[in-house]
This record gives structure tokens, sequence and C-alpha cells, in this order.
């Protein structure tokens, strides 16, 4: 009896390690992973201030399942960039191979889609059963907002040069305002988003990049090492002048000194013709 119990309990929900971790599609354009790498290591420094125990994960064009289905991989979202905080980078010293919202429970605070047609995939609001209660693939824009609940949603079109960033509330996503500065504020993190003209892997175009509350750009490591280098060399260039000065006033003071002990033969000379003359310089 206790066998055929066990036969009929539901098999339990899949992990990452037992779900596909890509569904066959190439990423669509050349930028998509140079774009990702500049986002997830200028946003390196800040992640690590507010996550000194390291619980946080990023993904780049990984999976999120949130959904069983069948195929497996027809139940995930797949978005080019997103951060989950308060989750190990690891899951029993294993790498993550997808995120699994039923396994996890927590959703991503931030996630971005790098578009590279009009944008339409991820603004796409199709719902999961359709009108007659069939089920129906449901678009991203949809999923995003009405099941995982992320917080923040950006959209940039990659022609276009495009941003868009949704915030949700009050049960649905509203669309945001950038600031003064043309970027949209991201609180949680005491950032921004916005976009950045510059070369970067060779390639000269407009990118999405993050800024801190004060309007810096945040620096990837080749920017951080260029700086540090820059500071390096005018260290060094200042102290070289100190060291040209400190030899210049030694220079002068040895001269003065020269000077001096030339005056101070000169008296002491003088001193002594006065004496042979039988004139006391002391008593004139």
């Amino acid at each position: 009896m206790t066998s055929k119990i066990i036969e009929d309990l539901p098999k339990p929900f899949p992990d990452h390690t037992q779900l596909p971790e890509e569904d066959g599609t190439f990423v669509k354009n050349f930028q998509e992973h140079p774009q990702s790498i500049i986002l997830t290591d200028s946003i390196g420094p800040i992640l690590e201030q507010r996550h000194p125990d390291g619980l946080y994960a990023i993904g780049q064009d990984c999976g999120i399942y949130w959904r069983e289905t069948e195929p497996a991989e027809k139940g995930a979202e797949a978005p080019d960039w997103f951060y989950v905080p308060d989750v190990p980078p690891k899951i029993d010293g294993q790498y993550r191979r997808s995120y699994v919202l039923w396994r996890e429970h927590l959703a991503p605070l931030i996630v971005l889609e790098f578009a590279s047609g009009d944008g339409s995939d991820e603004r796409d609001r199709t719902p999961l059963y359709n009108n007659d209660g069939e089920v129906q693939k449901p678009g991203k824009f949809w999923v995003y907002e009405r099941i995982m609940r992320i917080h923040f949603y950006g959209i940039f079109e990659i022609k276009t040069n495009k941003l868009e960033v949704y915030q949700f509330a009050n049960g649905d996503y509203q669309k945001t305002t950038p600031n003064e500065r043309g970027h949209y504020p991201i609180p949680p993190l005491g950032i921004e988003l916005g976009l950045w003209e510059g070369s970067y892997q060779n390639q000269t175009q407009i990118w999405l990049r993050w800024w801190d509350s004060e309007g810096n750009l945040l620096l990837i490591g080749s920017e951080r090492a260029e700086i540090e280098k820059q500071r390096a060399e005018q260290a060094e260039f200042q102290l070289e002048q100190a060291e040209t000065q400190l030899e210049q006033a030694e220079s002068q003071l040895a001269l003065v000194e020269s000077q001096l002990e030339r005056e101070r033969l000169e008296k002491e000379r003088l001193l002594d013709r006065l004496r042979a003359a039988g004139i006391d310089p002391n008593n004139p």
C-alpha cells in the first residue's frame, strides 16, 4: 500500500540542472554580448558594496523558468541581462545553468532586453490564455509584468538607440520618465540607467550604461585601470617636479652659502690688514 502511495505522488519540480540551459536560437546581433559585459563589469563595485556577503546573481542571455511546459524551454524567458539580489551565485557549488522561479521564489529586480528589431517582441502583452480559455504563447512583457512582477524592465532598441524603462507599481508596469540628465533612476541600487556614446571592444556606438545617483559614469575595469594609470603618471610627474624643485632649492642654497663664505673670508682678510697696520678693528 505504501509503495502505491509513493508511485501516485507527483514528481518534484525540476531544478536548474534538469532543465535546458538554451533553446537553440542564435544571439541576434554582435552587440548583445559586449553590451551585457559592459553592464556587468561596471555595476560590479556597486553590487559588491550592496552585497558584502556575495549573495546576488547576474544573468546574461540565460533562461528564467516560470512555468512547467513540454518542451521545457517554452516555459522560460531569456532576458539579455538581469540581476537578482539575495540569491547565491552558485547552487550547491555548481554554476547556474538557468534561474528557476519555482525553486528560488525571488524575482529579478531588473531585466533588460536589447531589441534587434522594433521592440514589438519585447512589448508583447499577449496573455497566457486567449478569450476561449486556450493556452497560447504569452508575450515577454506580459510574463515579466503579470507572472514574474519584475520591479524594473528596460527595453533598448539597438537600431534606433531608443530606451524605455518600466517600473512595476500598483499591479502593472508604469512607463517612467528620465531625469534632467536623461537617465532612468533605479532607486533600490542608488544608480541610473542611460545611454552613452563611445568605444568598447572596437565598436563605437551608443551603449546602455550605468551612472551613480550624482550622475558619475560607472566605469568598467579597463576605464578604471586607465584612470589609475593616469593618476600614477600624474603622481610620478608631480614627484619629479618636486624633486627638481628641491634640487634647484638646494643648488640656490649652496650658492648663497658659498657667497656668504666668500664674504666671511674677505672680511677676515680685511681685518688682518687692519691689524697689520696697527689698527684695532674692535677699537677704532
